[in-house]
């Protein structure tokens, strides 16, 4: 698995993950929607962690920098 996302991309899915987290958590949301946030802020958490989404490589996108080789 090669690395297809960058430090931006990171961070944002990260904070994206911790909103929907506080927002479960605290109620604000709750049945269905509740646990949709919580398996977005799963895979959010996931494909940050290993720099890795399976959806870029489908689109061909890619955000970190480009290695010279």
């Amino acid at each position: 698995m090669k690395k297809n996302m960058g430090t931006i991309d990171r961070v944002l899915r990260t904070l994206i993950a911790i909103v929907a987290l506080y927002l479960y958590f605290t109620g604000a949301v709750s049945a269905t929607l509740g646990l949709v946030f919580i398996a977005i802020a799963a895979v959010f958490l996931l494909t940050s962690l290993v720099s890795f989404c399976p959806l870029y490589t489908l689109f061909g996108i890619k955000t970190c920098a480009a290695k010279e080789s």
